[in-house]
């Protein structure tokens, strides 16, 4: 049986790293993830792929990706109140808090999963 090491690297490394070998990717291209816990339940359950537009437009509501206070990327619903940010969880047992508009890496187009059914657009 093989054995496994888990290795974590963010997205930022990621990209950057993917820039540097020449791939045809761009940092304003959309790029998909996958929901890893229960924070944005049921709208976005766990292990759906998630397509994040970097391009997009921020407004009350949506749904952004964005990196938290400890500089590591996170994804909630974006509450903008008497032009303060907040982020917030679907799920009331995690705490909303407020973040700076260039805190926000982009906006959450669509969600995917195992059957078409699934599928949602949230830009249109």
């Amino acid at each position: 049986m093989a054995s496994f090491k888990e290795i974590k690297i963010t997205v930022e490394d990621s990209l950057q790293q993917k820039l540097s070998e020449g791939s045809s990717c761009s940092e304003s291209e959309p790029f998909a993830l996958q929901v890893i816990d229960d924070s944005m339940e049921p709208e976005f359950e766990q292990g759906c792929i998630i397509i994040i537009d970097p391009t997009g437009i921020v407004r009350d509501g949506a749904f952004v990706f964005a990196k938290d206070h400890q500089d590591e990327y996170i994804f909630r619903r974006l509450h903008i109140h008497a032009g303060k940010y907040y982020l917030e969880a679907l799920q009331p047992a995690y705490p909303s808090f407020e973040i700076r508009p260039e805190q926000i890496q982009g906006i959450i187009t669509q969600r995917a999963g195992k059957r078409r059914s699934y599928h949602k657009w949230y830009d249109q």
